[in-house]
């Protein structure tokens, strides 16, 4: 009877500090509200969708690629993800029009308090990447070297969309904390 006690209490305190664990990570990742970016996005969207060419080419949601990621790869991709877009996409994109410009430009900007606030959770190593973490960041960027350099961010920012619905389910209670 008391081995049971034991053995019980055991797999409480296991899961107990797996929970913590899970969510010690999950409160790491993004600590601000994302429906500003996404409202943002929404406005601008028809205008850099009609300047996409490639229609039936995607970057973000080829092969599952966001689908996929399992819950301890999330701050990881995020970070990439993040990265990615604010050292290739925003600075790929040469956009003429200024209200235009405007909205990239505040989008760019909240990616990067998030990417800033995601590397310093990796450097107290709360966010850590995994293989399968990399393996999907080097298709996103396998699929951006296929194209042209400006044909690759119109369509990445015309994906803007799925990124943010992707960040916005698997950050959910963790937003604007």
């Amino acid at each position: 009877m008391k081995a049971q006690r034991v053995s019980l209490w055991l797999v409480a305190a296991m899961v107990f500090l797996w929970s913590v664990r899970a969510r010690g990570l999950r409160r790491c990742l993004i600590s601000m509200d994302i429906h500003p970016v996404e409202e943002t996005f929404q406005e601008i969207k028809k205008t850099i969708q009609a300047k996409d060419t490639f229609q039936n080419v995607t970057i973000l949601s080829t092969s599952e690629t966001l689908h996929s990621i399992k819950p301890s790869d999330v701050c990881c991709m995020t970070k990439n993800l993040l990265a990615f877009y604010v050292d290739r996409v925003f600075k790929d994109h040469q956009e003429l029009d200024p209200q235009i410009l405007r909205k990239i430009s505040s989008i760019a900007n909240s990616f990067l308090y998030m990417h800033k606030a995601l590397q310093r959770c990796q450097a107290q190593r709360q966010c850590h990447c995994r293989e399968a973490a990399t393996n999907a960041t080097r298709i996103i960027h396998d699929n951006y070297d296929q194209l042209e350099v400006r044909s690759a961010a119109i369509k990445s920012l015309g994906e803007l969309d799925v990124l943010l619905a992707w960040i916005d389910k698997n950050h959910q209670g963790t937003l604007a904390a």
